[in-house]
This record gives C-alpha cells, structure tokens and sequence, in this order.
C-alpha cells in the first residue's frame, strides 16, 4: 500500500474567475434565486440545472472546473 501522500494541483486565474462567479451570482439573484444555496447545489452536486441559464450563467460557470471554483472559496475564506 502506498504510504505517501498525493499531491492535489488546480490551476486557476481568481480574478478571471471572480468575476465571472460575481456574474452568475448576480444571474440567481436577478431571478430571485438565493445564489448562495443554487452555488452550493451546484458545487455539491455537479448538476448545472441549479444554475440559471439568465446572462449566460451557467454556461459561464461550466467553464470552470469545480475543483478549481472550491479550492479559489477555500482560499477566500483562509484568507
């Protein structure tokens, strides 16, 4: 069994990619979604329907690795 511990890599740009979060937050709020829980469904569960398809939202979050969208959240909150 392998004793050593895996190295886990994203590679990501966080401006690039809060920008476009704050879009498709905006997107749910505009459609009077509560963005905070559709981002944690669709974080959870890799299921873009949570994501509404207003100002192109869910094709701006499918553009991003999810992987990639928690580790930038993660690193936000660390912060």
């Amino acid at each position: 069994m392998e004793t050593k511990t895996m190295i886990f890599s994203l590679n990501n740009d966080n401006d690039v990619m809060k920008k476009q979060l704050q879009i498709v937050y905006d997107a749910l709020k505009e459609k009077g979604y509560n963005p905070t829980s559709q981002l944690v469904g669709y974080l959870l569960s890799g299921d873009p329907t949570y994501i509404t398809t207003h100002k192109s939202a869910r094709k701006i979050i499918s553009s991003f690795d999810r992987n990639d969208i928690i580790e930038n959240l993660l690193k936000s909150y660390l912060k």
